[in-house]
């Protein structure tokens, strides 16, 4: 007999806590790091930002790759109305990480830098040095920062409407209990 409110599985928990952790932290070096310009060197806050970015990137793969093969049915406690407003959501937070992180790189390497993985693995360049596609992709990335902080707090905002007025079983399941 299937259960009524599967939980996810751990892989998808760590997945799900390891990314917040990486955009809590990359949102935090983003206030903190020098204005990226014509004379910026790729060192410092910087390069955090850019390995930062490329973490994000290879656990949001995972992350969806997970979810496309392990997926797990949404509560069937939620109205129809829930159902659509959480899957768009969630979807809108996966498209807009993976654009984000796409979109930073391109831009790192029209300025002639290298992304790299964990400090181990530099990526391939997605973009030439000086393109201007590049370029604009730096200035679409500036822009999606606040569209993915807005669905960031759509997504905290949901999370809290069910854990402290619905106090049904949604927040639960990603969280690291006996009782997900």
């Amino acid at each position: 007999m299937a259960q009524a409110n599967p939980g996810y599985g751990i892989i998808a928990k760590l997945l799900h806590w390891l990314i917040f952790v990486l955009l809590a932290v990359q949102y935090a070096i983003g206030s903190i790091m020098p204005h990226i310009g014509r004379k910026t060197l790729n060192e410092g806050w910087v390069n955090w930002h850019f390995s930062v970015g490329a973490a994000i990137l290879f656990f949001i793969v995972l992350r969806l790759a997970w979810r496309l093969l392990h997926p797990v049915p949404q509560l069937i406690s939620l109205s129809p109305g829930e159902r659509l407003l959480s899957g768009l959501v969630h979807w809108a937070l996966y498209l807009l990480v993976l654009a984000m992180t796409l979109l930073g790189w391109a831009a790192t390497n029209s300025r002639g830098w290298d992304v790299n993985l964990f400090g181990l693995v530099t990526l391939p360049k997605i973009s030439p040095t000086g393109s201007a596609w590049g370029h604009e992709c730096g200035d679409i990335h500036n822009i999606l920062v606040y569209v993915l902080l807005g669905f960031i707090v759509l997504h905290v905002a949901g999370a809290a409407w069910h854990y402290f007025v619905k106090r049904d079983q949604t927040v639960a399941r990603m969280l690291f209990s006996k009782a997900a």
